[in-house]
């Protein structure tokens, strides 16, 4: 344990890093507070620098599906450290990747490994330009497929809106060439391809939305994509960063059954270090070069170090299925209790859940797209992250953002979170 306080670590931070953090959420300003300096991790608990630990429904954003410091995953890590860290060459342990992705997700005929959620949504958006011949893409409102400048884009008014900048340093000229839409508003989306069916390269979108909360599809609406992309000759990609190998081994696409062009990966398939990967129909990945005319490269690519976490994670959730239905068991109880205590406080609030991903919004609901997610009261959730938080409960810093139990969890945790929770949320 270090001597430094959290405090102390983050004003020396921000004199080298801007704000402080190295992902904007992390600086704890939405929820009125600062950062707190993580020193380890282990099973369902985080520790800080002080040496107090915590329960973590926040799972390094997802990926943690084991939750921390996995045995077996740090033991193949160590293996593998143990010949190199890096080569950039090919090696036999990205086939072995690929294979068990391509094995388990619906839509993956080939894939290709890269480092992070963003880069690989970049690609397989300019794939999706490259294979088309089209520069327009269709997006919804309140779903995050990384920082590239094509889908960092926020929606004005109307059905059919022309995407201006989400943030300084994106040109307009580019934003213009996305077009989002509301997130569950099938009506919506078809109009926009009646105007414009022709010029859309590709129709992206979060199957389980997990970046304004959780906000599931509701039915027919993933089917109207499916349909839509096909009849204007455009390609549907499923972004499951997130919902990827968390909602089931063959993700969102397996648990609705709807197959899309192109799959973007993240998160779980790194096993907890960085790794991304983007796949689909056979035609179409073989456009990329070497084989064909869109280039995408990246020098960690296939990274050994990661690539062998992410073998390690999806071996264990094959030869393990009871896992899942474990940690959506404990989401369940997380998420329906929540809801109980909210209900019996008389506070306006409402509860999503698709598995072991769960949102608290501080409104009435139903949150179904971005404008309801909205109306949450940020204050008060910021109040009840506080609350939580002393009592040593390790929550999303937002409002907008996911929370997600692990199998480092056992249900007397979940039980005792719950009882810290009923503390906070009288108290509110």
């Amino acid at each position: 344990m270090t001597e430094k306080t959290s405090l102390k670590l983050f004003e020396e931070s921000q004199k080298l890093i801007p704000g402080g953090v190295n992902s904007p959420v992390r600086a704890c300003r939405a929820v009125g507070t600062t950062p707190r300096f993580v020193s380890r991790g282990r099973g369902a608990r985080i520790f800080d620098v002080e040496g107090d630990q915590y329960y973590d429904f926040v799972s390094s954003w997802g990926p943690l599906i084991f939750g921390h410091a996995s045995p077996n995953i740090i033991n193949d890590i160590r293996e593998a450290l143990s010949l190199g860290t890096s080569y950039g060459a090919p090696t036999e342990r990205e086939l072995i990747l690929a294979r068990l992705i391509s094995e388990h997700v619906p839509s993956v005929e080939m894939l290709r490994l890269v480092s992070s959620g963003t880069e690989a949504a970049m690609s397989a958006v300019r794939l999706a330009r490259g294979f088309t011949g089209r520069d327009r893409i269709l997006k919804f409102t309140g779903c995050y497929h990384g920082h590239a400048d094509s889908l960092l884009v926020e929606a004005g008014s109307g059905v059919i809106t022309f995407g201006i900048p989400g943030s300084k340093g994106v040109p307009e000229a580019l934003a213009r060439l996305t077009i989002s839409a509301p997130y569950n508003d099938a009506a919506a989306a078809e109009e926009v391809f009646s105007a414009l069916g022709g010029e859309i390269a590709c129709v992206i979108v979060e199957p389980v939305a997990g970046n304004m909360g959780v906000v599931p599809p509701e039915p027919g609406f993933l089917e109207k994509l499916r349909e839509l992309a096909t009849r204007h000759g455009s390609l549907l990609v499923f972004d499951e960063v997130i919902t990827g190998f968390r909602l089931g081994l063959s993700g969102a696409q397996g648990l609705y059954r709807v197959t899309p062009d192109l799959t973007i990966l993240g998160k779980i398939v790194g096993g907890g270090l960085p790794l991304a990967a983007f796949g689909g129909r056979r035609d179409v990945m073989e456009r990329l070069a070497p084989l064909g005319d869109v280039y995408q490269a990246g020098t960690l690519s296939g990274n050994p170090l990661a690539v062998t976490a992410g073998i390690s994670a999806l071996r264990r959730l094959k030869a393990e299925p009871g896992c899942y239905g474990r940690i959506n068991h404990m989401g369940k109880r997380w998420a329906e209790g929540l809801l109980g205590l909210v209900q019996r406080k008389g506070i306006p609030a409402t509860v999503n859940h698709v598995g072991s991903m769960s949102t608290l919004f501080f409104t009435e609901g139903p949150v179904r797209d971005y404008d309801s997610a909205l109306k949450s009261d940020t204050d008060l959730y910021a109040k009840y992250y506080r609350g939580m938080l002393a009592r040593g409960v390790w929550l999303p810093p937002s409002q907008f953002e996911a929370s997600f139990t692990s199998a480092g969890f056992i249900f007397e945790e979940i039980d005792l979170c719950l009882e810290m929770a009923e503390e906070v949320i009288n108290s509110l």
